[in-house]
This record gives structure tokens, C-alpha cells and sequence, in this order.
């Protein structure tokens, strides 16, 4: 049995480790600010790193591989470890009264998911506010390499229709699936400091920038203002957030290629051109709902819709204004909007274009054969004929996703949150999207006024949804802990 743990314990050691060293930034910070909470990320970042190491060391020497069962449980495991590790600084710093409050915001963050039961974001020490930061974007590149190197292999939700394109494709450029990772990471890395750069020469003060340009393209949504992106008040900072949010929202794989002299992947691959035509449609279905508000100019309509629009869709979570507030309807097409999700391989969350794809080419084949029994009619994806198990497993993800969301839903709604609030918490957490509708946990609120039992509920949610459902799900089956 603790053979069978030690690949599992290598990975999850080394990433802990990681998530220690990674406190000592906010640290850092705090101490250059002269603020006391430099002491608690110290602290903590010294607490997990040995631990991690630890973990690490214990499993060193390991030559076997990685079993498919390994894999769901080192999956799942990981992303608990990280949560539960990443939650110590909030308590301890005070910025959260309870456990449940520290959880649930680290489990945001990891998710990328954005809710937040913080207040007094313009006030709360710089550390705390770069934590927040970090912990999205480690969870954003973390979602990338799990897309590329573990999803396409345990064939979840469809995922397998990626594994020729994540992994051939990749090893024609780079020989060993490491240096993949690694090539990913730069990639990332170079796009948040493109993000970064952005922002401070549009105006944002450089913390802002720093911590701002890491949630955009992560794609996680935190900021340092309570009002978000709408602080700002500003067109150029909210179209530059547009652009990197997209930029987030593509699979990176694609970016890797054009690095290595390919760059018409990029605007060939069916999953991308989708994903924009349903960007400008929805665009525009929001600048309609938006063009009623009175004393606004058509300019700001725009930017507001785009922005907004933009935000919902690919998981991000800002806001720049109420739009729960606009034309009638409003409420309900961002609710819609907020299950989308942007491109498989990418840090968006949500259901996926890929997934609504299938979707269609299998609609399309079964009407098809409705109206021509004796014909042969093949689904295709970028060009690629798509297997029946693909096909299959794609919507049977469709019809867990809706089925876990109104149990959510349910089980929110037993908790005594009315019935707006419990739809749109339990869409926004299994899409890992943010913020909610209505006056409680609206665009304009937090989810501080939960009660605990929901906020456990909600963290459950994120994570199913993050992991694409069927890696948490899978473990609660007997048969696969079955020798």
C-alpha cells in the first residue's frame, strides 16, 4: 500500500514544497511595508516547505510509473493539499474570522475561481492582496499542465480528444513531456508579464499591476479593490483586461506551437474561432441589454458589455458595474453565459467550447440519420474524426454537470439561501466562474454573508468543477478501490 502512495506523495510533496516557497514573496513584501504579517507568511512558508520536502524526499528513489488510479487520487489529493496549506495565512493573518472563511478563499483562489468572503479589499495588508495573486496564478498554471499532461489520460469528460494534439504534437517540438511544462510555464509566465507591463503604463500603480496581471490571466478574477475592475474607471485598463483575459481563455498548447514557428495553429483551430464568434454575439446580446441605461455613453456601453461579457465567459469573475441592474433579462443572459467557459488546455473554466462542439456534431449526425437512415454520417473535431467513446463521454459530462448543479442548488437552498442566490452560487462555483446574482453575492457583494454550511457546500462545488467533475467523483466509487 505505501508503495502505491510514494509517486503520489513525490507529487504532492514537491508541489507543497512549491506553495511554501511561494509564501515567502507576500512575506517579503509585508516586511518592506513594515507590516507584522510578514512574520505569519514566514511562518507558514517555513511550516509547508519543510513539510513538502519532507514528503518529497520520503518518496525520492520511486522508478515505477504512474498508475491511472494513482493518477485520480495524486489529482484530487494535490488540489486538497494545496487549499488546506494555502488557507493558514488568512486565519492566521486575521484577514478571515473562521477555518471555513480561510478555506473557502484558498479554495478559490487555487480554483481560480474568484469568490471572495474578504472585505475591505483597499485597506487589507499588501501581503495578503499578493497572496491572493499568487494562489490564483499557481492554480492557473497548474489547470494548464493537468489539461496537457493528466486529463487527456484518464479520459475525462472527453478530455482524450486532446491527447494525440497535446502530447504528439508537443513531443514533435520537444522531446520529453518535462520539457513541455516547462515550455508552458515560460509561455505563461511571459503573457502575465505583457498583462503586468500593460497595466502599469495605462495607469495602475505597480502592486495593482502585479497582482491584477496574475488573476487576469489566470483567469481567476481576484483583485485588490472591492469595487474590481471598476475601480479603476478606466476604458484602457478594461480593454487591456479583455485582451489577456482572451489571451487566458486559448489553449496554450497553441502558443507553445507558434513559439516553435507555427503561429497559424492559433487562428485555425476550430475550438479558438468558436470561442470568439460566441464572444462577439454575446457582446453584442449585452450591449442591447446594456443600451437601455440612461446617462451613459455609447462608448461606456461598449466597454461595459465587452468587459463584462468577456469576464463571465472565460471564468474570470471581475466586474466594472452592476450589470444585474441593466435592461430586464440581464440576470438571466449572464446567468446562461457563466456556464460556457472558455478552450480545453487554457486556464478558463466552465464547460468548454469543445464540449458544446461535440455537442452539435452529435445532434447534427443523429438528425442526419433521422433523414437519411442509410447514410453514413461521421462527427468531426478540427478536422479529426471523433470516436463514439469521445462522443459518449462528452454527454454523460453534460448530463453530470446540470445533475451535480441542481444538487448544489438544492443543498443550498435547504440551507436557507432564497431561490436566486442558490441557482446562481451553485452555477458559479461548479463553473468556477465568481461572482453570483442578486444582492447577496451579486457583482457588487462577497459571499461573507453565507452561512458556513453553504461556504462548505460552494468549496465542494469549485473543486468538483475545477477537476471536470468525474476526477473527484470517481473516487467515491467502491469498485475503483477495488485490488
Amino acid at each position: 500500500m505505501i508503495a502505491d502512495l510514494r509517486p503520489i506523495f513525490l507529487i504532492v510533496g514537491m508541489l507543497i514544497a512549491t506553495l511554501g516557497g511561494a509564501m515567502f514573496l507576500p512575506a517579503a513584501v509585508d516586511f518592506l511595508a513594515d507590516n507584522d504579517d510578514w512574520e505569519v507568511f514566514a511562518f507558514t512558508g517555513s511550516i509547508t516547505l519543510l513539510i513538502g520536502l519532507g514528503l518529497y524526499s520520503g518518496a525520492r528513489g520511486t522508478s515505477q510509473g504512474m498508475s491511472t488510479r494513482q493518477a485520480f487520487v495524486m489529482t484530487t489529493s494535490v488540489w486538497i493539499a494545496l487549499v488546506l496549506f494555502g488557507s493558514i495565512p488568512y486565519l492566521l493573518s486575521g484577514a478571515v474570522p473562521t477555518f471555513t472563511d480561510a478555506f473557502f478563499e484558498s479554495m478559490s483562489g487555487l480554483t481560480t475561481t474568484g469568490s471572495t468572503v474578504i472585505t475591505g479589499l483597499d485597506t487589507q495588508p499588501p501581503g495578503i492582496l499578493l497572496w491572493r495573486g499568487i494562489q490564483q496564478w499557481l492554480g492557473g498554471l497548474g489547470i494548464i499542465v493537468m489539461a496537457v499532461a493528466v486529463l487527456p489520460m484518464l479520459q475525462v469528460g472527453g478530455m482524450q480528444l486532446f491527447k494525440i494534439e497535446a502530447f504528439d504534437t508537443a513531443e514533435k517540438i520537444m522531446p520529453r513531456a518535462t520539457q513541455i511544462s516547462g515550455m508552458l510555464t515560460l509561455v505563461f509566465i511571459i503573457i502575465t508579464a505583457m498583462c503586468i507591463l500593460a497595466y502599469t503604463l495605462a495607469g495602475m500603480q505597480i502592486s495593482d499591476a502585479v497582482i491584477h496581471g496574475m488573476t487576469t490571466v489566470a483567469t481567476g478574477g481576484f483583485s485588490t479593490k472591492d469595487a474590481s475592475m471598476g475601480f479603476f474607471d478606466s476604458h484602457a485598463i478594461h480593454i487591456i483586461s479583455v485582451a489577456f483575459m482572451i489571451l487566458g481563455s486559448i489553449p496554450f498548447i497553441l502558443y507553445v506551437q507558434a513559439t516553435q514557428g507555427q503561429p497559424w495553429k492559433l487562428w485555425q483551430n476550430s475550438q479558438v474561432q468558436v470561442f470568439f464568434l460566441i464572444l462577439v454575439f454575446c457582446t453584442f446580446i449585452a450591449w442591447l441589454l446594456n443600451n437601455s441605461v440612461e446617462d451613459t455613453d455609447g462608448i461606456t456601453r461598449f466597454v461595459e458589455a465587452i468587459f463584462n461579457v468577456t469576464s463571465i465567459i472565460t471564468g474570470t469573475g471581475y466586474s466594472s458595474t452592476n450589470y444585474g441592474q441593466w435592461a430586464p433579462g440581464a440576470n438571466a443572459f449572464f446567468f446562461a453565459i457563466m456556464f460556457i467557459g472558455g478552450c480545453a488546455g487554457s486556464t478558463s473554466c466552465g464547460i468548454k467550447i469543445f464540449r458544446f462542439q461535440i455537442l452539435f456534431e452529435t445532434l447534427k449526425q443523429h438528425l442526419s440519420r433521422i433523414f437519411y437512415p442509410s447514410g453514413i454520417f461521421m462527427m468531426r473535431f478540427n478536422g479529426k474524426q471523433i470516436e463514439d467513446s469521445a462522443a459518449t463521454a462528452v454527454m454523460n459530462f453534460f448530463a453530470v454537470y446540470f445533475l451535480l448543479f441542481g444538487i448544489f442548488a438544492i443543498l443550498l437552498n435547504l440551507t436557507g439561501l432564497d431561490f436566486l442566490t442558490s441557482m446562481s452560487a451553485a452555477g458559479t462555483a461548479i463553473s468556477n466562474v465568481g461572482p453570483g446574482l442578486g444582492k447577496t453575492i451579486g457583482p457588487a457583494s462577497t459571499f461573507q454573508d453565507l452561512n458556513d454550511t453553504a461556504k462548505w457546500i460552494l468549496s465542494a462545488a469549485m473543486l468538483v468543477g475545477r477537476l471536470e467533475l468525474f476526477t473527484v467523483l470517481v473516487l467515491f466509487m467502491p469498485r475503483f478501490w477495488r485490488t
